[in-house]
């Protein structure tokens, strides 16, 4: 609450932010608009039914001021009328309610569609770069928020501050004097307002820091537990645990205790609008200057006025943080698409060829020019230290990003005039880490192929070498590969992934560090499966292994974002003193033993 209103009152046009987000929502809501429409009449005319009491109390208070006697019908009349009206303030405002909950979950759900649509014409890569708790969090968290903008904000808001505002120029009409006493406790919450403003705004950005140090300690204090305990570090890391909580505790306490005096005040002056017309009334009406019976009709309208102007001003605080996150949305949405084409695939052949390609990421090159050429049929490696470019380079040739210059053909044909479609029917992209859908492997495989027989299915995972693996499963090739694949190994994992490429068929193959996980007995069955499904494919290879790529067609050396040499394994050897040293490692690495004592 104190977040909430010390974010509205750093900012006095809060309604204005609320219009301006509905607008940037608006869009979406497509048809259900009418809906919010009817939500907002429908509450307003809730709100007046709330209001109406006062006025029949008053129908019966006024005749008893001028000392004029009741009849039991008028009075059981108007406590019927009451009674009517509070009933109808909870139909009106529970069917705008219903109407407001139509709109908004209906425009969440095109909202979650289009966001859907945007990322996936987006670069791959700048997904991933987004991470998936930052997507998931907008996905569900901050979409979820504007939930409360169009189901209730915006409907209910309009009827909390139309009606009063209404109310008040009604007041001005019976007595302009009391009308203006009436503003007294308006200025007075609002300069509370103002102190808790001053007060608690300066620590905010703290308040938000140490919430997030707390945070980002519980994670860490989570994900390190398996380290935490095999070294014995349970005390130390507990302890800094616990200093963190405590901390954000006492600051947030500390914060409060600032803000709390200054809340109290306007929480209950603000709603209060009688608390001068009551006695300054008094007084005027003992000095003849107004009748008892204005003062009481101002009283009852001061008292139907407070809580709705306190409700709506409530709803207008929630305004800077939701106008916070549909900020990020947009920022999301607005992602400059992955460059596409509307042809299909019109290569004369498979010959792959990188000419003078730069790309970097967040304005930092790292690819420095690159021109490297893949003929058609043959096996290209790319080699070099971590961080030369080698993945980046082939992950562009699947078009995870767009390059800043230069271009990418197949066949002749730029990545960019075809469609994804058709580029991913020609490519065929395998990774060191490879999610499995929590499905059955079987399903897994056959996305590679969505119309492949189960003997297509069958055949690709038996030359990827996976029969060993589901023969352990009582279910076979059905069992479910659980969570992100967590029933496989990692080396399973690629297999299955492996075995998705081999159902594809698709003429180029990128292999990314393929068998990075792999033991030395399942390496070498995947290589044999390797050499058997890339032959007459044009392949592009990573291995961290050397000795697996040595008998490629051509190695490329990168070094730095460039491709210093491409040639044979041999004449590498003899020519490219960064190959020599590369391969010199791999073999010292390779023989590497620990000694016994």
């Amino acid at each position: 609450m104190i977040l909430q209103s010390a974010s509205f009152y750093g900012n006095n046009t809060s309604l204005q932010k609320g219009l301006i987000m509905f607008k940037r929502v608006a869009p979406y809501i497509g048809k259900y608009k009418k809906y919010t429409v009817a939500a907002a009449v429908l509450m307003a005319l809730g709100i007046v039914a709330s209001i109406l009491p006062y006025f029949f109390v008053y129908q019966i208070i006024s005749p008893l001021t001028r000392g004029e006697e009741l009849d039991i019908k008028f009075i059981l009349l108007r406590v019927l009328f009451v009674a009517i009206s509070e009933l109808l303030f909870a139909v009106l405002y529970t069917q705008g309610l219903v109407f407001s909950h139509i709109s908004a979950y209906n425009t969440l759900k095109n909202l979650r569609i289009s966001l859907q649509g945007k990322l996936e014409r987006q670069p791959l890569g700048n997904i991933k770069e987004l991470g998936t708790g930052r997507i998931k969090k907008v996905f569900t968290d901050d979409i979820d928020q504007i939930e409360l903008l169009l189901a209730h904000a915006i409907p209910e808001g309009i009827a909390n501050i139309f009606i009063p505002s209404l109310i008040i120029v009604l007041m001005f009409v019976v007595d302009w004097r009391l009308a203006l006493l009436s503003f007294v406790p308006l200025i007075i919450g609002l300069l509370a307002m103002g102190m808790m403003m001053k007060s608690g705004l300066s620590l905010m950005n703290a308040y938000y820091e140490s919430a997030a140090k707390m945070n980002n300690t519980i994670i860490e204090y989570v994900n390190g537990m398996e380290v935490v305990k095999v070294f014995n570090k349970d005390g130390d890391s507990y302890k800094r645990f616990g200093e963190v909580v405590r901390n954000y505790r006492d600051f947030t306490l500390n914060w409060y205790k600032v803000c709390w005096p200054w809340m109290a005040a306007y929480s209950s002056i603000l709603p209060c609008l009688a608390l001068l017309i009551l006695p300054i009334g008094g007084l005027m009406v003992l000095s003849g200057a107004i009748t008892l019976d204005k003062l009481v009709l101002v009283l009852c309208m001061s008292f139907a006025v407070g809580p709705s102007f306190l409700k709506a001003l409530n709803f207008a605080g929630k305004f800077p943080q939701l106008d916070y996150k549909i900020a990020e949305l947009e920022k999301m949405m607005e992602h400059p698409p992955l460059k596409e084409g509307n042809n299909d695939f019109k290569g004369t052949n498979l010959d792959v060829s990188f000419n003078n390609v730069r790309f970097g990421y967040d304005d930092k090159e790292v690819l420095h020019g690159v021109n490297l050429s893949l003929e058609s049929g043959s096996t290209t490696a790319l080699v070099g230290e971590s961080g030369s470019g080698k993945s980046t380079l082939a992950k562009l040739l699947v078009h995870y990003y767009d390059i800043n210059e230069g271009n990418i053909t197949i066949g002749g044909q730029d990545l960019t005039d075809m469609t994804l479609e058709a580029l991913n029917n020609q490519v065929a992209y395998v990774s060191q880490e490879q999610f499995l859908f929590n499905t059955s492997l079987y399903e897994n495989i056959l996305i590679g192929k969505p119309n492949a027989t189960k003997e297509e299915v069958l055949k690709a995972a038996s030359r990827a070498q996976c029969d060993e693996f589901l023969a352990r499963f009582p279910d076979g090739i059905n069992t479910s590969a659980g969570d992100s694949g967590k029933q496989l190994s990692g080396g399973e994992r690629q297999r299955i992934s492996l075995a998705r490429a081999i159902l594809k068929d698709a003429p180029i193959i990128v292999l990314d560090e393929a068998t990075a996980f792999m033991d030395p007995e399942n390496e070498e069955k995947m290589n044999a499966a390797i050499n058997e499904i890339i032959k007459d494919k044009t392949v592009l290879v990573i291995a961290h292994r050397l000795s697996t790529i040595k008998n490629a067609d051509k190695i490329c050396v990168m070094k730095e974002g460039e491709c210093i040499a491409a040639d044979t394994h041999d004449n590498l050897l003899s020519s490219c003193a960064e190959y020599k040293k590369l391969w010199d490692a791999s073999v010292s690495a390779s023989t590497w033993k620990i000694k016994e004592a």
